[in-house]
């Protein structure tokens, strides 16, 4: 299956035009982050703060046929290379052959974040400490990837009714989340964790908790060109790599992504993807999930809890630093 999944990378190349490179300036220590994206101008600018802010020094996006002007945005950025492409996303293996192709290339012996655009990464002593602080701690450790629980924030009224605008901080009009429950299974045979549960499990599939989403992901690797991911970030061969996170309650180092999906665009959005049927295997399934956030629900509950920052997450052992001082 690996083989055939890089192979498949190798000949999706032929699908990605050149839109800005400037992979020039990629060194030797470069830590690198990588995305697919798709009218997401709106989440860009405090994407690119964060991530600088942690210590990001080169961005590989793949544009796939915006036209809400996010091309123009990341061509325009002097650390970002940008590819563009009108293929099929679902085809693609919802965009995993395109940035597998860039990670084969640009990213061997590197650092390298894989993060969608409404995914934004803390770990323990963020706030302080950056990524090639973290990295090295691993690269001591012989440890060669990070995993993360994808935590769901959400407002407290109806999603459609708080107001974003473009470079603020999403935690300002997301302020909440569900601690718990959140559950944890391997699944064979390539031993890829599974960890269901959170908000959307409890709001949007309460009666087909095993149709929700899969929370783990792992999107911090030191890539070797012989690795690629299999679903999403969820899980990777070679299979060993999917040990390297055993979901919430790990001792081992983590961190969170913190998940903005639910930002007044995604009933757009969820609009959009209904009909585009791009983004699940089986689109069909997925109407009345698509349905039920075009609604603008209500996810806030009596036990939500108030994002406070890294230390509550680790508090709460949604994320552990495992003997980094951080």
């Amino acid at each position: 299956m690996r083989r055939h999944l890089l192979w498949r990378a190798i000949r999706a190349r032929h699908c990605l035009r050149p839109v800005s490179d400037k992979t020039a300036a990629i060194g030797r220590d470069s830590t690198l982050c990588v995305s697919c994206v798709r009218n997401e101008a709106v989440r860009l600018p405090f994407f690119l703060a964060h991530y600088r802010r942690l210590g990001v020094t080169h961005f590989l996006f793949v544009d796939n046929d915006s036209d809400d002007g996010t091309a123009a945005l990341l061509a325009a950025e002097p650390d970002v290379s940008l590819w563009s492409t009108g293929e099929s996303y679902k085809e693609s293996r919802f965009g995993l052959d395109w940035t597998t192709w860039l990670q084969m290339k640009y990213a061997r012996g590197k650092w390298c974040l894989s993060v969608d655009a409404d995914e934004l990464l803390v770990y323990p002593g963020h706030e302080t400490r950056n990524l090639l602080d973290l990295t090295l701690f691993l690269d001591r450790n012989g440890i060669r990837a990070m995993g993360a629980l994808m935590l769901d924030l959400y407002p407290k009224g109806p999603i459609g009714d708080v107001s974003y605008r473009p470079g603020q901080d999403p935690v300002e009009v997301l302020p909440y989340f569900d601690s718990g429950p959140y559950r944890a299974t391997r699944q064979l045979p390539k031993d890829n964790l599974w960890v269901q549960g959170g908000v959307r499990e409890r709001a949007f599939f309460a009666d087909t908790p095993q149709r929700g989403p899969t929370l783990n992901k792992l999107p911090l690797v030191k890539w070797h060109w012989r690795y690629v991911y299999v679903n999403s970030t969820h899980a990777m061969l070679p299979r060993g790599l999917n040990h390297a996170y055993n979901g919430p309650g790990d001792a081992r180092l983590s961190g969170v992504l913190l998940h903005t999906k639910f930002l007044p665009v995604a009933i757009e959005k969820s609009a959009e993807e209904k009909l585009r049927k791009q983004h699940f295997a089986e689109p069909e399934a997925f109407g009345d999930y698509y349905d039920a956030v075009i609604a603008s629900p209500v996810l806030w509950h009596q036990e939500s809890r108030a994002y406070e920052g890294g230390e509550q997450l680790e508090e709460l052992g949604l994320m552990h630093r495992g003997g980094w001082a951080g």
